[in-house]
């Protein structure tokens, strides 16, 4: 069995080993007992928020559904597992037809959540869903993280444009995904051109400083760039001296000069001090955009300044002081024995230390107040109040194993906005608090 066998495109590699071994022992075990075909639902959902942070961001849901069409135990992946001794041959055998056939619900990608929210519901087998695990959460953790920064930012950078400029900071891959995700939490542009050719990213970049040092003349180096690139380019103004650079990059471009970025230096007095000089030399279109380690407190500091523009790396792609979303992936109900139409019972964890949940298949909605802004997330099992039916949160994303919604990235990345702008105005400040509607839990029926 190779992969054109499994109709998967030969570039597209399977996601199969993007699991944790225990995963597959489980899977092993509930074959041998007769219960790996139990009718199951886990729920992704996370216990609090970052420390401080008021809201989170869900992101990477297309990223998952890509992930579990490509779950496939191609022949190089179950020689794998044979050579290891991980799995049984039975369990080899169940493993090499694997597809899966279940249900996925979730929030759209770019909707807000909280704690508790039921992020994503995953119905099917106990061992079709069991697999899934570690791979939806290594991506919904690791984009969820992200795009909460980026919306974080986002907010603090108002009307003005953010640069995802962090490729250079994380891994090659992660690269890609973190631009994805900081698109969806409200970044405009990217530098990484992966990103660009897989997601449609709109794409920036014009020169660093090696650029100009390797030119005999800071004066020969904008020459060449904006013979190259045209006035409209950007110049990097801070290799030498600021207002040399500003001087030179105006006579050589002139006032057709697109923009100068700088990227060290007191960054709120350099911007005020080359506004006032390109003004005062007739550039007064010309865009100043600033780089240098920004996160969303440094951008907020920086809202009175002249700036156009903000480019943000390593702040970012670390998710700002939090890299993970702390999401978790757990079993809320199983069926009472194999049969297809067992009824579910709710199950959960009940040991002591913070890591409890809340049993039972269940549904979420956003409560509004009288003028229309969130005011609590309400998630419940049983039926859903009459008031709330229309404020559902859940939607459909796979059904009988087929996607079903797939959907263009910058429908992702309106809907954040919209949903950022339904929830309280406290939502958006960077003072450490609480998250900025509470969770409310409404319990009821036996979760089938």
């Amino acid at each position: 069995m190779d992969v054109a066998d499994l109709g998967l495109p030969v570039d597209v590699p399977s996601t199969a080993l993007f699991t944790d071994q225990y995963e597959l022992t489980m899977l092993r075990a509930a074959l041998e007992a007769g219960t790996a075909g139990r009718r199951s639902v886990f729920e992704v959902f996370t216990r609090r928020l970052p420390d401080g942070r008021r809201y989170g961001v869900v992101a990477g849901t297309g990223r998952v559904l890509d992930a579990v069409e490509n779950f496939r135990f191609d022949a190089g992946v179950l020689r794998f597992l044979r050579e290891r001794g991980i799995v049984d041959e039975d369990t080899l055998q169940w493993l090499a037809d694997y597809r899966f056939r279940g249900d996925i619900w979730g929030y759209p990608e770019g909707e807000v959540y909280f704690p508790g929210s039921p992020i994503m519901r995953v119905e099917g087998s106990f061992g079709e869903c069991v697999l899934l695990e570690t791979v939806i959460l290594s991506i919904l953790n690791h984009d969820s993280a992200i795009a909460a920064a980026a919306s974080r930012m986002a907010s603090a950078a108002g009307d003005r444009p953010l640069i995802e400029m962090g490729a250079r900071r994380t891994h090659e891959l992660a690269a890609v995904a973190a631009a994805r995700a900081a698109y969806v939490g409200g970044f405009a542009t990217t530098s990484d051109l992966a990103a660009g050719f897989r997601y449609n990213i709109p794409t920036v970049g014009t020169s660093a400083h090696a650029f100009t040092l390797l030119h005999d003349s800071e004066r020969d180096a904008f020459r060449a760039q904006v013979h190259s690139l045209g006035r409209g380019t950007t110049l990097l103004v801070d290799t030498y001296d600021v207002a040399e650079a500003v001087r030179t990059a105006v006579d050589i471009a002139g006032p057709e000069l697109g923009a100068v970025r700088i990227d060290s230096g007191d960054l709120l007095l350099v911007a005020h001090r080359v506004r006032q000089q390109l003004d005062e030399l007739g550039a007064t279109d010309t865009k100043i955009v600033v780089t240098s380690d920004l996160d969303e407190y440094a951008i907020a500091s920086l809202a009175a300044a002249p700036v156009d523009a903000y480019g943000v790396g390593t702040q970012l792609v670390t998710g700002s002081g939090h890299p993970t979303a702390s999401m978790v992936y757990k079993l809320v109900a199983r069926a009472e024995s194999a049969g297809p139409e067992a009824p579910l019972v709710p199950v959960a964890k009940k040991s002591t230390g913070g890591k409890t949940s809340i049993g039972g298949r269940k549904w979420a909605a956003r409560r509004l107040d009288e003028y229309g802004v969130a005011e609590a997330e309400v998630v419940g099992t049983g039926p859903v109040p009459r008031d709330l039916a229309d404020r559902q949160l859940l939607v459909e994303l796979v059904k009988g194993g087929e996607v079903v919604a797939r959907e263009p990235l910058d429908v992702a990345r309106d809907r954040h906005s919209a949903a950022r702008a339904g929830l309280p105005l406290s939502a958006t400040q960077l003072s450490r608090g609480e998250p900025v509607i509470p969770t409310e839990y409404v319990h009821g029926g036996s979760g089938s």
